[in-house]
């Protein structure tokens, strides 16, 4: 068997199912319990540095 036609059955079969399995071990890793915490403080990442309004108004930069 020459190595395009073993490299292209090695992708169709097991490549496939090593792929299928990385995916759903990520959704699940990603939905698992406890992980809430962590999502919510990613998620306020781009506020964590923000000044308030009043601040800018009155000339105070901090």
């Amino acid at each position: 068997m020459e190595t395009y036609s073993w490299m292209r059955q090695f992708a169709d079969s097991w490549m496939l199912l090593a792929m299928t399995l990385f995916f759903l071990g990520v959704i699940l890793w990603a939905f698992r319990p406890g992980s809430k915490a962590t999502h919510a403080d990613t998620a306020n990442i781009p506020f964590r540095n923000e000044q308030s309004p009043d601040s800018l108004k009155n000339g105070d930069p901090s």
